[in-house]
Order: C-alpha cells, then structure tokens, then sequence
C-alpha cells in the first residue's frame, strides 16, 4: 500500500491582496499525476484545507473538483480539519463524499471511536489503522472538572490533547493489535521552525505539545499546522509536510514537498520526500535603493507563473526624494511580466522629523492649515522651486478632494 502524507493547502489563501489560486491549480494537476503514476493508494490531508472558514464559491469549485477527479483514480482520502477551517462546512457533504470512498473528520467527534478509520484488504482484514484527529479546539478538550487540576489554560489543554491521542492508541492497540498505525494531526508541536505565514498558533507558543504524547504505537504521524516541512525531534516518522505552496515571502527558500510512505510486509517503510515544483517564486529583496535597483535590472525569473517580489529598502538618512524614487521604481515595473512588486517598505536609520519639531517652540500645530505644514516639510527636504511648486499644487488637489468627501 502506498500512502501520500499532504496538509495545509489553504485554498483561498491571499498574499498581499493577491489570490494564490492559480499555484495551487498547478499543484492538484501536479498532485492528481503523482498519484496516478505511483498507483497511490490512500491520501491524507492533515487540516487547513482551506484559508477562510467560509471560503468563495470559486474556492469550493476548486475543493469539489479536485475531490471529483481523485474519484477516478479509486484512491482513499482521509481529511481532517485544521483551525482555518469551518467543522460545520467540511462535514455537511460527508455522507456524499462517503460513497466516494473520501471520509471528512472535520472536528473532533462526539464518540472518539469515530475517528478511528480501518483500511482494509479486498478481504476485509484490516491491513491500517488511522487515527483521523482534526484540529482539537478548546472546547474539546477542556471542562470544570480537569480545569481545576492544573495551574492555567495552556497547561489543561496540552494535557487534554496528550490525553486524547493516548485514548485513542489504546482503542487501536485493543480493536487492530496486529495492524501498523497511523496518527494525523493539526497542532504545534515543541521544537517545530515556524514561518510567518503561520498565524492563531495555538495560544502562542505556550500551546506546544511535546512530541512525547504520540504513543509509541503509531508508527507514523502524518502533521499539519505548521507550513515549514520538517521532522521532529529528529525523527523520521513524526514529521510536517507543510504547505505544498510558499504562503508568505519567509517561505521563498522552502523545498515544498509532500511524503511517501509504503507498507510493505506489514510494516512502514522509511518516509520519502517527494519535492512539488515550484509555480511561482517569492522573491524579496533587502539593501539599500541603488543596490535593489541593480538586482531589480538582472533579476530574470523563469517559472510557469509570473513571480511575486517584496522590496525591504534600507537607508541612511531620511529623505522625500528617496520615497519618490521608489514610487517610480514601483511604476516602471508595474507592467513587468516576468515578476511583480506585491510590498515595499522603506526605513530610514536616522529617522524623520515629527511635523511638530519643524515649527518654533511655542507653535501650535493644530491650529495651522495642512499647506502650512507641507510647505515647512518641502523646505526642509530643499526642493527645486520648480518641483515644490508641482507638489504644492498636487497636495492642494488633494486637500480639496478630501473636503468634498468629508462633505
């Protein structure tokens, strides 16, 4: 049996104002044709199927139809829900999906056997045992009474998971004794690297697990949550897969994967890291203007999808004109096809003038006029009087523009 370990794909997912759709297409064709050359025979998708807990109906296009092509494949899916995710929406079409041999565990369930998933042989002996945990919130795990045994929140609820994980082992060794075991998950365990495009990480840090309360039973642990593929702990069988697309620009360097296992003569086989192409480059950019200006000139990106850069400029001295430069380095490649400009941020070591400390002491700046303060900060920054008087004339619009819609 060949089993694919994927999590995180956050359908719906916008970086900068910037939908991710198209990559992500690119990787469910990537993915249909891996599985269909490798014969893969059971899919798990460890959480955060989806970025929004109620996704565009473009987004569930995109979800439902990829679901309806891994159909022909007769494969098995298991999925389970990440904290991005909406229980009720997941779980609505399960009894449909079911028919489809896709069985949804979008929350954890009333009865805890329910997570429980056996996979069988065309006898029905049970060849594996998945413990399909989602992602376990709050009010799953927590009540008056174990509330009461420890010292804070953080602490009840990592027991509450350890507890949860352990319960379920127990169940599997007592019902599938002879069977390998397979436990997914949507947390954050202790040790793992984070990007930035991890967010509501559960209650911070604090809200780590040790790796220790995935029972020695499970012979893998296929994770989600975290978006940086990675094992634990040093240890092959407990591992993330991550996000099979760059969600932020901290993940430009990321070899985006998903992982193989086979079972074979009853036991899993050591993990095998299947790299997914890359679509798109994220690219940023740090230094200061001169030096991205040059970078920016020989930077010839060459991928399926137009890449996305982000500018970290660096100065030493304020300066207006600066700020004006990179606007008009922003506009020259506006219509650049090869890449475009999503952020900039511009810092200044020595950092302006607050608006105040341009007037006498003993000046009041409330009760000047806007202009008045714009044509102290023009004289500061010694304009040409040709370009000052351009800008006076263009704030003036401005000025006006924001009393009629005040008005």
């Amino acid at each position: 049996m060949k089993i694919l370990h994927t999590a995180d794909w956050h359908i719906g997912k916008v970086l900068h104002r910037h939908p991710l759709r198209d990559e992500l297409k690119l990787f469910f064709d990537w993915l249909y044709m891996f599985i269909q050359k490798e014969k893969v025979d059971l899919l798990l998708i460890s959480g955060d199927i989806f970025d929004l807990a109620n996704p565009s109906a473009e987004d569930k296009s995109m979800y439902y139809n990829f679901l309806r092509r891994l159909n022909q494949l007769h494969i098995k899916v298991i999925i389970t829900g990440g904290n991005h995710d909406s229980v009720g929406f997941l779980n609505a079409p399960a009894e449909v999906l079911d028919v489809l041999n896709i069985t949804i565990i979008g929350g954890a369930t009333e009865n805890i056997e329910d997570e429980i998933i056996s996979i069988n042989d065309n006898d029905g002996k049970p060849q594996l045992s998945i413990a399909a945990v989602p992602f376990l919130r709050d009010k799953d795990l927590r009540n008056a009474e174990t509330d009461q045994q420890y010292e804070n929140r953080a602490e009840a609820i990592r027991e509450g998971i350890k507890n949860h994980y352990l319960k379920i082992a127990q169940l599997i060794e007592d019902k599938y004794p002879s069977c390998p075991s397979i436990a997914m998950g949507h947390l954050y365990v202790a040790g793992s690297e984070l990007s930035e495009s991890e967010r509501d990480i559960h209650i911070g840090n604090s809200g780590a697990v040790g790796s220790d309360i995935f029972s020695t039973h499970y012979d893998y642990v296929a994770l989600g949550h975290i978006h940086r593929p990675q094992v634990i702990n040093d240890n092959k069988m407990i591992r993330y897969s991550g996000s099979p697309i760059a969600l932020s620009f901290s993940e430009h360097k990321d070899e985006k994967q998903v992982v193989l296992i086979e079972l074979k003569d009853g036991k899993l086989q050591e993990p095998e890291v299947i790299k997914v192409p890359k679509f798109r480059m994220l690219k940023r950019f740090k230094g200061n203007l001169e030096k991205i200006k040059k970078e920016l000139t020989e930077f010839k990106p060459d991928f399926p999808l137009v890449s996305f850069v982000e500018l970290e400029i660096n100065e030493s001295e304020f300066s207006n004109s600066t700020l004006i430069e990179v606007e008009t380095l922003k506009a020259r490649y506006a219509l650049n096809e090869s890449f475009k400009i999503l952020k900039d941020k511009t810092s200044f070591k020595s950092n302006e003038k607050d608006s105040a400390d341009l007037f006498k002491a003993g000046t009041n700046i409330e009760e000047l006029t806007a202009m008045e303060v714009f044509e102290k900060k023009l004289e500061e920054e010694a304009f040409e009087t040709k370009k000052a008087s351009m800008l006076k004339e263009m704030f003036q619009i401005l000025i006006e523009e924001a009393e009629q819609e005040t008005a």
